[in-house]
C-alpha cells in the first residue's frame, strides 16, 4: 500500500465528511430554496453568482461537491489501477457509482424541498461516506496479501510462540 494512495482517500473522506457538515447546515438555512427550482442555476448575476448569503452557501456547497467528487474519482482510479485489495476496489466502486445518484438527489432538494428529499440525499451522503471510511481503513491496515495467507502467516507465528 502506498502512502500516496493512503492520503489520497483519507483526504477524499474528510473531504467528503467536511461535505455532509456543509450539507447539512445548507439545509438547515434552507439555501436551495434560492434556485427557485431553477437547478444547475441559481439566483444572482445571469443565475451563477450568489446574491445572498444563502445562495452563497449553496454554490459553496456545490464547489466542495464538486471537488469531493473528483477526490473519489480519483480515489477509485487509482485502486483500480493499483495492487489494492478487492476490499478497497470495490468500496471505492460503490461511493463513485453513488456518486451520480447523489447529484440528482442534490438536484431534487430543490426541486421538491421537504423531509424526503432530505433523508434520500443525506443518506446516499452516508452511504458514499460509509464506502470512503471503509477504503481508507482498509488501506491503512491492508498488507497486500490476500486474508487467508495473513491467517496462515498468523498460525504460523501463533505456533513459533508455544
Amino acid at each position: 500500500m502506498t502512502t500516496r494512495f493512503r492520503r489520497l482517500v483519507a483526504t477524499t473522506t474528510v473531504l467528503t465528511f467536511a461535505l455532509i457538515l456543509l450539507g447539512v447546515y445548507t439545509g438547515a438555512i434552507g439555501a436551495g430554496l434560492t434556485c427557485e427550482a431553477r437547478w444547475p442555476f441559481c439566483d444572482g448575476w445571469m443565475g451563477l453568482f450568489p446574491a445572498n448569503w444563502a445562495s452563497f452557501v449553496e454554490w459553496f456547497h456545490r464547489l466542495v461537491a464538486m471537488v469531493t467528487g473528483f477526490g473519489i474519482l480519483g480515489s477509485t482510479i487509482a485502486a483500480w489501477r493499483g495492487e489494492y485489495s478487492r476490499r478497497i476496489k470495490l468500496a471505492t466502486a460503490v461511493a463513485t457509482v453513488v456518486l451520480p445518484v447523489q447529484v440528482l438527489l442534490g438536484a431534487n432538494t430543490i426541486f421538491n424541498f421537504g423531509a424526503t428529499a432530505q433523508v434520500l440525499h443525506h443518506g446516499a451522503a452516508q452511504l458514499i461516506f460509509g464506502a470512503m471510511v471503509a477504503a481508507t481503513a482498509w488501506a491503512y491496515t491492508d498488507t497486500g496479501e490476500s486474508p487467508s495467507v495473513q491467517s496462515a502467516d498468523s498460525q504460523r507465528t501463533a505456533r513459533a510462540d508455544d
